[in-house]
């Protein structure tokens, strides 16, 4: 049976961050099989060893999975060096357990973002070969024709970085600017950002509508909701 690190360990359970559960562990508040331990690195055996937390034997948590309709402005992170507004602003009215950002968008994106308590879960979601498509709507401050969509799925290279959109297609025009679909399958930083730019495309809006065939819906902007059992299961993919 693999061993893991303690704090590892409380982590995968969906107890709390890695960060925590080491500090939780040089606090002196863990225990291994009656014995305290101090070294977030001490191995144990998950469901085997007996892990208590403050007096109270470690459980692995129910999993929970919340929609979260971004805001623009918000930095997905549970804390912010510059002391910026994070997402957790959105949560901070609800008795919840620890959740953490399932994948990011960037401060000036919005839309759909998925947390949980589950960090092997959101591996699988996040995971750039087998997770699911990510759905966007993007303003353009131009209007595209037939050569730049082909362009954008076919890639440049960034960076010594090939950069591509799995499929995209115009949605609709204005006079001067225009809103494309881009789906992709795989979620590199400021990946539609940096593909457009390469084209002197910049980005008025973006705006993530799907994840899979998880869709953001009619989820007003800054308010979230549990994802039912089978919300789950469509993108489970451990």
């Amino acid at each position: 049976m693999p061993r893991h690190g303690v704090a590892r360990a409380l982590s995968k359970q969906g107890l709390g961050s890695r960060t925590q559960a080491a500090a939780w562990v040089r606090e002196g508040r863990v225990s291994v099989n009656g014995r305290c331990v101090r070294d977030p690195e001490f191995p144990v055996r998950i469901g085997v060893d007996r892990i208590v937390v403050a007096g109270r034997e470690a459980a692995k948590a129910p999993r929970l999975v919340l929609m979260l309709n971004k805001p623009r402005g918000l930095v997905t992170s549970a804390s912010d060096e510059q002391g910026r507004d994070t997402v957790y602003r959105c949560f901070e009215s609800a008795a919840l357990p620890w959740i953490a950002p399932v994948g990011r968008l960037d401060k000036a994106s919005e839309g759909l973002l998925l947390m949980s308590n589950d960090p092997q879960w959101a591996a699988g979601v996040t995971d750039p070969e087998r997770g699911p498509d990510k759905t966007y709507h993007v303003q353009i401050d131009r209007l595209p024709d037939a050569a730049l969509l082909t362009a954008l799925i076919a890639g440049v290279d960034v960076d010594d970085e090939i950069l591509s959109a799995k499929s995209v297609q115009l949605l609709r025009s204005g006079a001067k600017n225009a809103w494309l679909e881009i789906v992709l399958d795989e979620g590199r930083n400021r990946q539609i950002r940096r593909l457009l730019s390469a084209f002197d495309i910049s980005v008025l809006r973006l705006i993530r509508v799907a994840i899979g065939p998880l869709a953001l819906g009619e989820l007003a902007k800054g308010q979230w909701r549990e994802l039912s059992a089978d919300e789950i299961a469509m993108l489970t993919f451990l």
